[in-house]
């Protein structure tokens, strides 16, 4: 479900830039004052913020998921830098942005298991969602302009009776401020600069949808909803069904692939713990494909080919004979990749050292 798109900022006030929008940070503009010396050698300048190279802490090679639960507000951008920051990790990424009006689960990869964020971004999603009757707005949601009105409001068992008709394999048309492509450029690009967005309708899994509250201006609503499902979508959608438009006003996402909110920690709480203590609560870095995909252990022989890219013969009952499959040897993940003719062609490999501990 891709609650990651922008929302034209309406002309009185300015708001925080949108998760998707463009960086605005490059080279500085402002040179030297006047009076300042230029000559100053090279190996004198600060670097690193005025920081001396060797203050600088040395970034460490950890691997495996940290399970955050991101606050309304923050972009996901600005959530990995914090985790990267907090672990002193070397490489970072997350499985799936998360609009700053949002909250809830946002997965993030750190080190080799950043190899596996396809198959969390491929896994369902599960999202709380409150729509706010009465109001359309461009982006489908708080930030955006009005642009249809109703004075009209559902009772709770007309939303209960008109949920069913966005249940399972439907078509959806995206919102028009979304980061899909015409032509080359986004949708949301499009959007603010006038242009009339005609965006067609797409194949989308909608797997629940139920009431938890309502009231006659907002109802709360839950979503069990596989890659690709707009939020927003749903709630301009319902709105226009029932005849009394409406729009998301409040998102909470609750699950993303195999990672719940009982997993999950927040950056204030990983800031207040020292690296060492923060590295606890990593998942292991197979934790993405346990659900998504067969597992297969191998020997260390086995394991060695796969290493070097070379496929591997699979043998025993129950090993597969197509798709993917990720394996591993001694527990520890070696490679992902697809089976074809009963062989192991890895597409994928690891190089897990000292990584997240391992699951029971």
């Amino acid at each position: 479900m891709h609650e990651d798109q922008p929302s034209e900022p309406a002309p009185q006030a300015a708001r925080p830039a949108r998760e998707d929008a463009p960086r605005q940070d490059g080279p500085r503009q402002d040179g030297p004052r006047e009076g300042q010396r230029q000559d100053r050698p090279r190996h004198d300048r600060p670097r690193g913020r005025g920081r001396p190279p060797g203050d600088r802490p040395k970034r460490r090679e950890i691997s495996g998921w940290v399970i955050l639960d991101k606050g309304v507000g923050m972009t996901s951008t600005h959530a990995v830098a914090a985790v990267k920051r907090a672990l002193n990790a070397k490489k970072a990424g997350h499985a799936g942005t998360l609009d700053p009006l949002a909250s809830g689960i946002l997965p993030i990869a750190l080190g080799e298991a950043t190899k596996t964020v396809p198959f969390v971004m491929d896994g369902r999603k599960a999202y709380v969602f409150s729509v706010t009757w009465g109001v359309e707005t461009d982006t489908d949601d708080a930030e955006g302009r009005p642009v249809a009105t109703s004075d009209d409001r559902p009772t709770q068992e007309q939303v209960e009776a008109m949920l069913p008709r966005f249940v399972g394999a439907i078509e959806q048309v995206p919102p028009r401020y979304s980061a899909i492509k015409i032509q080359g450029e986004r949708a949301y690009d499009l959007a603010r600069d006038g242009e009339v967005v005609e965006l067609v309708a797409r194949p989308v899994q909608i797997d629940r949808l139920a009431v938890v509250a309502h009231t006659p201006e907002r109802t709360v609503i839950e979503a069990e909803c596989g890659k690709g499902t707009y939020v927003r979508a749903i709630a301009r959608d319902l709105g226009r069904a029932l005849g009394c438009y409406g729009h998301v006003s409040a998102l909470r996402r609750t699950r993303v692939g195999p990672f719940t909110e009982d997993q999950s920690c927040t950056v204030a709480a990983l800031e207040a713990a020292d690296a060492e203590a923060n590295a606890a609560i990593l998942r292991p870095v197979e934790t993405a494909l346990i659900e998504a995909v067969p597992h297969v252990p191998v020997s260390r022989d086995m394991a060695m080919r796969l290493m070097r890219g070379q496929p591997v013969i699979l043998r025993g009952r129950d090993a597969p004979t197509e798709g993917k499959a990720y394996a591993t040897c001694g527990g520890v993940l070696v490679a992902v990749g697809d089976v074809e003719r009963g062989e192991l062609v890895p597409h994928r490999v690891f190089h897990l050292g000292g990584t997240a501990p391992r699951t029971a």
